[in-house]
């Protein structure tokens, strides 16, 4: 699937692929991402368990706890 994405005046047209490889990696840097803030600074995350921020939280759960999982679907 492609789509075209035009920038004005200039005439840049700028084609991007989006397919499943792509949004796969976007998570597990996502997961791996949120796994690593919460090492280096726990409080950060741990007070945003729920609502919107909550979602980084859980990533980094997942990052903890599925690592040999993420590891094998990162290499």
């Amino acid at each position: 699937m492609f789509f075209r994405c035009g920038w004005g005046f200039s005439g840049l047209t700028m084609y991007t692929v989006f397919g499943f490889q792509s949004l796969l990696t976007a998570i597990l840097l996502l997961i791996c991402t949120c796994a690593y803030i919460l090492s280096l600074a726990p409080g950060l995350l741990d007070r945003n368990k729920t609502g919107l921020l909550g979602i980084f939280w859980k990533c980094a759960r997942i990052g903890e706890r599925k690592s040999p999982y993420v590891t094998v679907c990162c290499t």
